[in-house]
C-alpha cells in the first residue's frame, strides 16, 4: 500500500521564495497547497484537511496571525508553523500565544523547515511508531494524546495543539516529578536557548489554563532548576 502523504498548507506572497521552497517540499514527498494571500489560504483551510501548516507572517490583507487565529476556532490540533522577517521576540511569541506552534526566522534554511515538519508529523497520526502510553489520568482529567483530548471529569473536553499535547504527555509521564527546563526543552524543543525558553513559559501557562478546572493540579516552577506536575 502506498504511503499516505503528509498535505500542507503554505502561504507565502513571495512567489520567488514560494517556488524554491513548494519544490524543495514536494521533493521529499510532500502534497503542498501553496496560497499567495491570506483570505485564499483561510478558504482552503476549511475546503481541506491539513496535517500541518506553514503561514507567513506578514501578507497582503490578511496576515499570518490572524489566518492562525481563524484556523484555531475550528481546528485546534493542526499544527502551525510561522515564517517571519521580524526578529522581536514579543512578535514570535505572540504567535505562539495565538496557536502556533513553532517559528522560523527569514531568511531560513530548507533544511531547517523540513526538519520541523518532520518533528511535527512524527508526532501526528501519519507516523506509526513504537507501542507506548497515550492515555492518561490527570487528576480529574483523562488525556488521550493519540486524539489530542484533554477531558475534564467525564464531561467538558478541549482539542489540544500537538505541542500542547506533547507538553503535557512529558507532564504526565513525570507526575510528581521536578523536571529541568534544559530537558523539557530538549524534548519537546529540541534545543535549549533564551528564546525556546520563553516559548516554554507560554506553553506553561497555557496548560496551568487548561488543567485549573482540578484545584489539586498545579504546574510548579522550581525556582532555577524546572517544573513539576503535582498531583
Amino acid at each position: 500500500m502506498e504511503k499516505k502523504k503528509a498535505h500542507l498548507l503554505y502561504v507565502e506572497d513571495d512567489e520567488s521564495l514560494a517556488f524554491v521552497t513548494k519544490d524543495n517540499l514536494e521533493l521529499q514527498g510532500y502534497q503542498i497547497t501553496h496560497c499567495l494571500d491570506g483570505k485564499s489560504a483561510l478558504a482552503a483551510s476549511k475546503e481541506s484537511e491539513f496535517d500541518l501548516c506553514i503561514l507567513d507572517v506578514m501578507l497582503p490583507g490578511i496576515d499570518g496571525f490572524t489566518i492562525a487565529s481563524e484556523i484555531r476556532k475550528y481546528d485546534a490540533e493542526t499544527p502551525i508553523i510561522f515564517l517571519t522577517a521580524k526578529s522581536l521576540k514579543e512578535d514570535k511569541l505572540h504567535g505562539l500565544k495565538i496557536g502556533g506552534d513553532d517559528y522560523l526566522t527569514k531568511p531560513f534554511s530548507i533544511e531547517e523547515l523540513i526538519l520541523k515538519i518532520e518533528i511535527f508529523l512524527r508526532r501526528s497520526k501519519i507516523s506509526v511508531g513504537r507501542q507506548e502510553t497515550t492515555s492518561f489520568r490527570i487528576g480529574l482529567f483523562d488525556f488521550d494524546y493519540s486524539n489530542l483530548k484533554l477531558t475534564y471529569n467525564g464531561g467538558d473536553s478541549r482539542t489540544l495543539t500537538q505541542r500542547e499535547a506533547d507538553l503535557l504527555k512529558l507532564f504526565a509521564a513525570q507526575k510528581d516529578q521536578v523536571m529541568k527546563r534544559s530537558f523539557i526543552l530538549e524534548q519537546i524543543w529540541g534545543e535549549d536557548d533564551y528564546f525556546m525558553g520563553r516559548s516554554l513559559d507560554v506553553f506553561i501557562s497555557r496548560l496551568r489554563k487548561y488543567l485549573k478546572q482540578d484545584n489539586s493540579l498545579k504546574i510548579e516552577n522550581i525556582h532555577g532548576v524546572g517544573f513539576k506536575l503535582k498531583t
